[in-house]
């Protein structure tokens, strides 16, 4: 008997994707418990993006163990017929539609829970326009449209000013001072569900993510790739937080039952404060590799702390060795990747 097969499932390494698909989406029994308090239908608006899926089956999976036959909307432009045949076999409702186009959002079927996690991050250097209309446009048309609606909406954590690691990372009251444009846009993004609460009411609750991770991207799928390829460390941004994707749903699920007027504001990151020069150590001795690094580490990071949510829903459930064994042993495999790189050690904000 190998010594994986001695594991519980629960921490054994999933050995395909679809298996790692239903560990992510897991929900817990206080996502259960979060779930009881929302009642009516779910839409998860931008669902075509590196969560959402994960969060549709998740939303399935408690809604089950609950009793209960609600719909969860899937809405995305959908251009790959594929991803829309993965959404439609785990029973959710499939609407196609091109969310900054306002006839298309007025169109949409009513929804008293909405998850927005559409936005627009790289390749937006020289495209001020595309950063506009998505991330500050677009939250606007969605609030008018939904008003009387729930929200959880996804931001980042970049929009937070750069601190010491020693500090913990920022908290959800710190100065916000984004470097870069797609940070600012960011800020727009959240001063739309800010302007939706003042002008309608509607109850929202905003989510600083700051990074989450599955076995196909993240910032330690970044490290091993790059130890793997024989490739230099960028210390430069010599220090991160890591949540895993899991545990980041788990949170911006249970995040709905505090959705308010003024928005809920929470982190929702790692734990613990990490050094980048350590992550990629422990990685290269588990590959079996030797570690080159270049760069000097700055005296400030990009960091957010997590206590708030910690005491709100417990600690994440996945820690820092076991993300890492998963890592190498996945990419060990030669599982699927999704070839998005983080970018966790961008600076300057250009993206």
């Amino acid at each position: 008997m190998t010594e994986s097969s001695q594991e519980p499932s629960g921490f054994r390494p999933p050995l395909t994707s679809c298996e790692l698909d239903e560990r992510v989406a897991s929900p817990s029994d206080s996502v259960v418990t979060a779930l009881r308090d929302c009642p009516g239908d779910f839409s998860v608006l931008g669902a075509n993006g590196k969560m959402g899926f994960h969060l549709c089956l998740m939303l399935k999976k408690a809604l089950s163990q609950l009793g209960r036959d609600d719909r969860v909307r899937a809405v995305s432009r959908f251009s790959n017929l594929q991803a829309r045949r993965e959404f439609e076999a785990i029973g959710c409702e499939v609407v196609p539609t091109d969310l900054s186009d306002e006839q298309e959002v007025e169109g949409l079927p009513d929804s008293e829970n909405i998850f927005f996690l559409a936005g627009v991050k790289f390749g937006t250097t020289s495209e001020p326009a595309l950063l506009e209309t998505t991330n500050v446009l677009m939250p606007k048309l969605i609030t008018n449209r939904f008003r009387e609606s729930s929200f959880v909406a996804l931001s980042t954590g970049c929009v937070y000013s750069f601190v010491r690691p020693e500090s913990g990372g920022s908290r959800e009251d710190d100065e916000v001072e984004p470097p870069g444009a797609y940070a600012r846009s960011c800020l727009g993004r959240e001063q739309a569900f800010n302007a939706a609460s003042l002008e309608h009411g509607t109850r929202s609750a905003l989510v600083r993510l700051n990074y989450a991770m599955d076995l196909r991207y993240g910032v330690l799928v970044d490290l091993a790739l790059k130890i793997v390829a024989d490739e230099p460390i960028d210390l430069t941004m010599g220090y991160v937080n890591v949540i895993w994707q899991g545990d980041a749903l788990r949170q911006i699920v249970q995040t709905l039952t505090y959705a308010s007027n003024p928005p809920f504001m929470i982190n929702v990151a790692g734990a613990e404060v990490l050094r980048v020069r350590d992550l990629a150590l422990e990685l290269g001795k588990r590959l079996g590799r030797e570690v080159r690094f270049e760069g000097e580490e700055a005296q400030t990071a990009l960091l957010s702390n997590s206590e708030k949510a910690r005491k709100l829903f417990g600690e994440p459930e996945m820690g820092i060795q076991q993300m890492m064994d998963w890592v190498v042993d996945w990419i060990g495999r030669g599982g699927e990747l999704l070839g998005k790189p983080t970018h966790f050690q961008t600076r300057d904000g250009n993206y």
